[in-house]
């Protein structure tokens, strides 16, 4: 991946329906040029897709919280995967260091509606434990890395 690469993911994480036109043209290549190369970005698997970004509260799910899970015994990744991707809550999940077993992500749309989803995954035959943060003001979010 080169600077010109670079510039092309940067166009699409800013907007991905950015013509091929706009882009070439601001960066110095044709738009069959671009396309090439966003298509082998694409086959490299360095753009792995294309969505829309909606804003969850305007959907009715203002509230979030991050939720620290707590496992039985020696609990593979695998199996937490599969306990907390049922629920759709949860809209990320982690492994990570420290105490617990993983981090999961929630968005709900009020605190009931949170209290049910945290009960549900409570009943999950690996968890045997949650602690709970809910979430007050988003102070800074991104998509990722540009370029």
């Amino acid at each position: 991946m080169d600077d010109t690469d670079r510039q092309i993911v940067a166009w699409l994480q800013r907007d991905g329906r950015a013509s091929f036109r706009a882009i070439g043209s601001d960066i110095g290549l044709s738009a069959p040029a671009v396309k090439r190369r966003v298509d082998r970005l694409i086959a490299d698997g360095v753009i792995t897709g294309f969505t829309a970004v909606t804003d969850p509260r305007a959907l009715g799910w203002s509230t979030e919280a991050f939720v620290a899970l707590f496992c039985e015994g020696r609990t593979e990744p695998d199996r937490i995967r599969a306990a907390i991707a049922k629920h759709p809550e949860v809209v990320a999940a982690y492994t990570v260091t420290g105490d617990h077993d993983a981090l999961v992500h929630l968005r709900v749309r009020d605190t009931s509606h949170l209290e049910d989803a945290l009960q549900r995954i409570r009943s999950e035959p690996i968890v045997t434990h949650t602690q709970s943060l809910v979430v007050l003001t988003r102070l800074l979010e991104r998509a990722g890395p540009v370029g």
